[in-house]
């Protein structure tokens, strides 16, 4: 848009309303008690503002539901499956293009396949479900990221970076006949949803090249990252968001997508791939636990949604409007005293529990009392990226995540700034009496994503 205005409006007008979950304090009490204050448990009619994920959960526009409408269901060979082919291709410049339900299949797929036993993946930071699936094969998941990434207080432009000494170090210390694969996550999502930069993406690959070890991306946020590329390394400011995504692409040899985010629809993913024989295997367990390697698990009006997606999303306009929208959250948090990771991220801002709630100890789950908290209080659904998510429990001993936060992630082109406003101020709220608030106990978890299903209660008053 023209002109050099302070405010960044939504770039679209709402076209079909929903209507949000109003309810009571005496309400949401009951509802935390019966979700045994887990708020994945909790029902969506019961949540005012939902920020626990921005997967799957953004509003398609008017483009996409009318490529639904031109979606081909047929079993095998269906049109619509070219269709999200060539978008893929055109995109990411892999040869191969594998459809499946949404991310975590695809990494189902590709573990099963590349990893097992005695194999340790590297990454910059692998989020849960990616970490699940590695440990599940038999693999070791170990991260890497660059110096600085912890310290949440600390500004920097990239610190979604991997760490290239470690990374070089572990691979000589291991021997690259045991890492079967180098995982770049774009954006970071454990760490505080931060960029990684282009200079570090090639640095990785070189290594990667050298040592003759796959280099796949994570790229459910592919376009948020490319723009942070954009807007602040050097040399990228005048190169189209596409041309950026191409060359990040180039420096991989494929990549694993969840398209709940950065295709901005409701289902799906995909496997992109140039090795023809690791492609022939994940094709035979596509088959054996998704379906036909044309349509994977999906319908053809969902494959006709994403190729339309990943053209929307590397709009310049929308672009900007998200990156503004979050980057706003950030600020109003930061005004009412709540230290969050620095700075704000693509897709979310993160709440520094840890800072937040310093009398709250790892074991009783300062992020996870925070998100209870914030439902309490107003209804609002966060999630933790903590010790409940990744800490480690063995008989007595505890071994605590490295961070404790709070992730608010923003669905695409969902809520308006007035909703942002009254985040802003529950928040206000909550930071006035945040001495008072009680950690949790875990009454029981199964062994592995355990967030996602763990049973807790209040520690007493």
């Amino acid at each position: 848009m023209e002109g050099h205005w302070k405010t960044i409006i939504e770039p679209f007008r709402i076209k079909t309303v929903e209507p949000l979950g109003f309810t009571t304090e005496a309400e949401r009490e009951a509802v935390l008690r019966d979700a045994c204050y887990n708020v994945f448990a909790i029902p969506a009619d019961k949540v005012l503002i939902d920020f626990l994920t921005d997967s799957g959960t953004g509003a398609m526009s008017a483009e996409q539901w009318g490529a639904i409408m031109r979606g081909d269901e047929s079993y095998a060979g269906a049109r619509s499956f070219f269709v999200f082919e060539r978008a893929v291709r055109d995109l990411t410049g892999y040869r191969y293009v594998l459809p499946v339900h949404q991310g975590r299949a695809a990494e189902r797929i590709l573990m099963g396949v590349a990893c097992g036993p005695g194999k340790t993946v590297l990454a910059n930071s692998h989020f849960d479900t990616t970490r699940a699936n590695v440990e599940a094969s038999g693999a070791e998941a170990v991260d890497l990221p660059a110096p600085g990434a912890l310290d949440f207080a600390a500004p920097g432009p990239f610190k979604g970076d991997m760490d290239v000494p470690a990374l070089e170090a572990k691979v000589r210390e291991l021997g690259r006949e045991r890492i079967p694969m180098v995982i770049m996550t774009l954006t970071n999502n454990s760490l505080g949803g931060q960029p990684a930069s282009m200079r570090n993406l090639r640095e990785v690959s070189e290594v990667c090249r050298h040592y003759r070890i796959p280099l796949i991306l994570d790229v459910a946020r592919f376009a948020e990252n490319a723009f942070f590329i954009k807007l602040r390394e050097p040399g990228y400011s005048s190169r189209a968001v596409r041309d950026i995504a191409r060359e990040m692409f180039s420096h991989a040899q494929g990549c694993m997508m969840s398209a709940k985010k950065d295709a901005l629809v409701n289902i799906g993913g995909f496997l992109a791939l140039n090795d023809a024989e690791w492609v022939a295997r994940c094709r035979e367990a596509l088959i054996l636990t998704e379906g036909f390697p044309t349509y994977g698990g999906l319908a053809g009006r969902d494959l006709e949604a994403m190729a339309q997606g990943l053209g929307e999303v590397l709009d310049e306009q929308y672009l900007t409007y998200r990156l503004r929208s979050v980057e706003y959250l950030g600020e109003g948090l930061r005004r009412a005293g709540v230290p969050i990771v620095e700075p704000p991220g693509g897709h979310a801002v993160y709440v520094d529990a840890k800072r937040f709630l310093p009398h709250i100890p790892p074991s009783r789950y300062p992020g996870q009392a925070l998100v209870c908290e914030l439902y309490r209080t107003a209804g609002i659904r966060a999630v933790e990226i903590g010790s409940l998510m990744f800490g480690r429990s063995e008989g007595e001993a505890f071994t605590p995540a490295p961070m404790e936060l709070v992730r608010l992630a923003m669905p695409r082109r969902v809520y308006t700034q007035s909703h942002i406003d009254f985040v802003i101020e529950v928040f206000s709220d909550i930071a006035r009496r945040a001495s008072s608030l009680r950690g949790l106990r875990v009454v029981s978890c199964p062994p592995r994503l355990a967030h996602f299903t763990a049973k807790l209660v209040p520690e007493p008053a």
